[in-house]
């Protein structure tokens, strides 16, 4: 009866070790590939915008044509709006270094234009 019980045992414990290695054989063939996550922060600071210049059109001097502005930094994007309650953001070329030129074509008048917003981002 002792050897019965032993013999129990012991397959028993063969039984547990098998399916026990075919759960870790099922788990082991998961591949999980590499991910990134995480956080960090910047300080986001504004750009100095010098030397503006309003250059008005040939044909009709009340139109402004275009304007010619500097940033104190490298910028990939610029725009301008010359009109406060204007929705119209005017895009500018990068002529050189940190020099931009905003073509308006005669769509904003003298008297129309009443503030110079900047946007620009890097």
């Amino acid at each position: 009866m002792k050897s019965v019980r032993l013999v129990r045992l012991f397959v028993s414990l063969i039984v547990i070790l098998f399916l026990a290695s075919i759960a870790y054989a099922y788990t082991a063939s998961n591949t999980v590939p590499t991910n990134r996550a995480g956080y960090g922060s910047a300080t986001i600071s504004g750009y100095v915008v010098e030397n503006v210049s309003y250059n008005l059109s040939t044909s009709d001097p009340r139109n402004i044509d275009s304007v010619s502005l500097s940033l104190d930094a490298a910028a990939s994007t610029v725009k301008i709006k010359l009109v406060s309650t204007g929705a119209t953001y005017y895009d500018c070329t990068n002529t050189a270094g940190y020099n931009w030129s905003c073509d308006v074509g005669g769509a904003v008048t003298i008297t129309e234009a009443n503030e110079l917003q900047v946007i620009a981002a890097q």
